[in-house]
């Protein structure tokens, strides 16, 4: 087997995980409430307390409310985990999987931004960059393949909608990965179409600033270790909720 069709083979056995995030609002300072991952049988869904108000109209289409620093959803108590504790399990499911590509619909434009600015935040950018192969964004990519199909929406819901058939709780992280997985499968994307659009967290930013951010991220604190070890001492099949995670992190060690 030549060089070139071991890189194609090596593209369509790769792992794929698809995200999405739930967040306070829509501009560039909001913050991240739900982050959800799917990749075949294996879930991740986590909840965040965010330091922000929720906006009411967010609010309203996801259903997240705040109140004396508790998070509910649909009225309902969720358990939640610290910023920190969901970027680190969301690197340790993404190490697991085995360098997957990142999958998700409009995640050039925000989700990814959101993310990166995020993972700074935390000098986590480089442990997440190398933990993936790369990302693609599905609405460029449903809009090439798509373009002569007569669609009037490119938005997930109305992709799912039109092409499977399916109505499903849409702005619910976890329903709205799964809904992708079953869309991705349907296109059916070949690797060349794959290549053109995938991307990197590093190609959305200034270099030097990029740069600098590695730089600090370059070590990895003991606590992250830690946390990284625990998760894949404990977690080893099918599906990882909010309120397991954070019976994980505080399970003493058998």
């Amino acid at each position: 087997m030549d060089k070139l069709e071991s890189d194609e083979a090596k593209r369509e056995n790769q792992p794929l995980v698809f995200f999405d995030l739930e967040t306070t609002g829509l501009g560039q300072n909001c913050e991240i409430v739900q982050l959800a991952a799917v990749s075949a049988g294996h879930s991740l869904n986590l909840y965040v307390v965010p330091r922000c108000r929720i906006q009411r109209g967010a609010a309203k289409v996801t259903g997240f409310k705040v109140h004396k620093r508790k998070l509910y959803l649909h009225r309902q108590l969720v358990f939640t985990n610290s910023l920190k504790e969901v970027l680190v399990s969301f690197i340790a499911f993404l190490r697991m999987l085995g360098h997957p590509l990142l999958i998700g619909h409009n995640i050039r434009r925000f989700d990814c931004p959101l993310l990166a600015r995020a993972l700074d935040e935390l000098d986590l950018r480089a442990q997440f960059e190398s933990s993936v192969s790369g990302c693609i964004d599905t609405l460029p990519l449903a809009r090439e393949m798509l373009k002569n199909s007569g669609l009037q929406s490119f938005c997930q819901e109305n992709l799912v909608r039109e092409l499977l058939g399916v109505n499903y709780k849409a702005h619910d992280a976890l329903e709205d990965v799964r809904a992708l997985q079953t869309l991705y499968r349907y296109l059916q994307p070949t690797p060349e179409v794959v290549l053109a659009h995938k991307f990197t967290l590093d190609s959305m930013d200034n270099k030097a600033a990029l740069s600098a951010a590695k730089t600090k991220a370059d070590c990895k604190p003991a606590v992250e270790q830690s946390l990284w070890e625990h998760f894949r001492q404990r977690v080893k099949l099918t599906e990882v909720h909010d309120g397991e995670f954070k019976a994980l992190l505080h399970q003493p060690p058998s």
